[in-house]
């Protein structure tokens, strides 16, 4: 298939990737910087009248309620997204995202005003997470459907690029509060990075506010005024053939569970089991500036090969490799736990992880696409991402500390990968001017 007629010019697909990098490093930034300091200091700060175990459950509560909190967010800016356009969508979310950490940045801790401290603290946690659920859908639907089929895939990872850059620098400005005296930490260290957000802001959103909007979508709306029509609802459009949801959402599950437990929980686990907190934080750093280049590199592979093939083989990879991860991080060798951690982030992941973007947006209408993607990805990440640390805490302690049930945990969400990537046939021929939810790319494999 050629190009579509509605994609833009290189120079402009350049842009709007840039953009939706930006935006997705800002809105990664702010939502993993909130999990690894509630890793590391949360429960001290707003659960101080709990034991440090139920505390740091407490903390990974807090955690999961922003990601409760997306699919709504996909549902709400998925809506208003398919009826009048993902540009103004994706400036809200920004705004909502940036203004909510720079505020948990000011916020008073239990110690001042008690137990108003962690309610105000779900209440922005909230935000973020209704904000994140209308942006990765709108920032990849943008480039989507500003690029042509050829390098579809390509493009549209610059997206997700923004969750190992966002992870990469909320590392690196913990590690440097991290350094402090423990009291000043403490005390206002901990703020720092929340309060950096706005500058983050800034920046994303005088790149966003000059970029054009969807072609695609402009184009769909220009027919529509041609031939008036009643428009069904976006989400009850995706609910009537709700298997590309199921499809797309079982697709992003062993993925995100891979990013969730290599973001928050492993920081907890790699600590207790005798490595230096600077270390696994320097390991995580390493293994998400590695993952900057893998994912654009996968994601360029399976414009040529195919977006199945590829996500197959890391969905079968990570089943193979859960058990051995692990082994690498109870060895106690720093070099192991450097390994275990690059392997999980930079290799594993990237091979379901990058592709996945393109596959959404290949996968419903133009008028519902919007809300398909968003929601998709957004109950991937609530099952998948969300539940994802408090399941392995649970699953530690009920093995005793030992990480057989957590490994397994890992390894059942890649099954589940692995049977979506199946049933689902290829989709990277796909126009996205037409109807990709109504061809014969999504209907089971035989």
């Amino acid at each position: 298939m050629q190009q579509s007629g509605t994609a833009s010019s290189t120079r402009e697909v350049r842009k709007v990737a840039i953009s939706g990098l930006l935006g997705t490093t800002l809105e990664f930034y702010d939502f993993l910087l909130y999990g690894t300091l509630a890793a590391l200091v949360f429960d001290k700060l707003f659960f101080p009248d709990l034991s440090p175990i139920v505390g740091t459950i407490a903390a990974f509560g807090t955690f999961t309620a922003g990601y409760l909190a997306r699919p709504l967010g996909g549902i709400l800016f998925g809506h208003f997204g398919d009826r009048m356009g993902r540009k103004s969508m994706l400036l809200l979310t920004m705004t909502m995202m940036g203004t909510a950490s720079f505020l948990i940045g000011l916020l008073p801790t239990y110690a001042t005003i008690g137990v108003w401290a962690p309610i105000l603290l779900t209440v922005l946690r909230t935000v973020q997470g209704i904000a994140i659920g209308g942006e990765w859908g709108g920032a990849v639907l943008m480039t989507a459907e500003h690029s042509g089929t050829r390098r579809r895939g390509f493009w549209s990872s610059f997206t997700v690029m923004g969750a190992p850059l966002g992870s990469l620098l909320s590392t690196v400005v913990v590690m440097v509060v991290v350094a402090l005296p423990e009291d000043d930490f403490l005390a206002w260290g901990w703020r720092v990075p929340f309060l950096f957000s706005i500058v983050l802001l800034g920046v994303g959103m005088f790149v966003r506010l000059r970029v054009a909007e969807s072609p695609v979508f402009a184009q769909a709306m220009r027919q529509s005024a041609d031939k008036p029509a009643r428009r069904r609802i976006p989400l009850v459009e995706i609910l009537r053939r709700p298997r590309n949801l199921v499809l797309t959402t079982g697709i992003g599950l062993g993925p995100l569970v891979i990013q969730a437990l290599w973001s928050t929980f492993l920081i907890t686990y790699a600590v207790r089991a005798g490595h230096a907190e600077s270390f696994v934080l320097l390991g995580l750093a390493v293994g998400s500036a590695l993952q900057l280049f893998a994912l654009p590199a996968v994601a360029a592979v399976s414009d040529r090969v195919g977006r199945r093939p590829t996500m197959l083989a890391g969905a079968l990879a990570t089943i193979a490799m859960a058990f051995p991860l692990f082994w690498m991080i109870d060895s106690g060798s720093g070099v192991w736990l450097m390994v275990a951690l690059v392997l999980g982030r930079s290799v594993l992941q990237p091979l379901t992880y990058a592709p996945w973007p393109a596959v959404m947006a290949e996968s419903f209408g133009t008028e519902n696409r919007y809300t398909g993607a968003s929601l998709g990805y957004q109950l991937s990440s609530m099952i998948g991402g969300g539940f994802a640390p408090l399941i392995a805490a649970s699953l530690l302690a009920a093995g005793g500390g030992e990480t057989t049930y957590v490994a397994l945990f890992l390894m059942g969400a890649s099954v589940a990968t692995a049977v979506a990537v199946w049933l689902i046939r290829e989709t990277r021929h796909v126009d996205l001017a037409g109807d990709p939810a109504g061809t014969p790319a999504t209907r089971a494999v035989r």
